[in-house]
């Protein structure tokens, strides 16, 4: 399994422009933790930066700034970290404990926004791997446990 086939597809994005206000009615209304900052046209949208709700806590409500002079360009991270939707799982945890993040922003080959993964998605998948993986060992040891009757 890759990281283009659990991503989230339905990206909710903004322009560096975009006033912080507006991106935190964003995470509001859509009901996530992140906007993937982005320029370019629809089909073609390169992400280059990130903005969490912990950005703006930690960068604007708690440091006393007026959100009403920001836009998302000056509180975003640049150069989030990206995969590309080919990437497997556990390439996409590395990345993640690498990149001290829970969330990367998934790609193609051109660098053009295909979505989002969050370890949230990661974690019910390997969920399920890790229980396939316990019954296959308890079905081979009730065979052993057979044949040595």
């Amino acid at each position: 399994m890759n990281v283009g086939e659990i991503c989230s597809r339905i990206v909710v994005f903004a322009e560096s422009g975009t006033p912080a206000q507006e991106a935190a009615k964003l995470m509001r209304d859509h009901h996530i933790g992140a906007l993937v900052v982005s320029e370019g046209a629809a089909g073609a949208r390169r992400p280059i930066g990130i903005v969490t709700d912990r950005d703006l806590v930690v960068e604007v409500v708690a440091a006393d700034v007026d959100y009403r002079t920001l836009s998302v360009g000056d509180i975003m991270s640049e150069r989030p970290a990206t995969i590309r939707e080919t990437a497997g799982l556990f390439e996409a945890i590395g990345q993640m404990r690498s990149s001290g993040v829970r969330r990367l922003v998934v790609v193609d080959a051109n660098e053009h926004l295909l979505g989002i993964v969050a370890m949230d998605d990661l974690l019910p998948v390997l969920a399920e791997e890790l229980s396939a993986l316990a019954l296959a060992i308890r079905a081979e040891q009730r065979r052993e446990a057979q044949r040595r009757r």
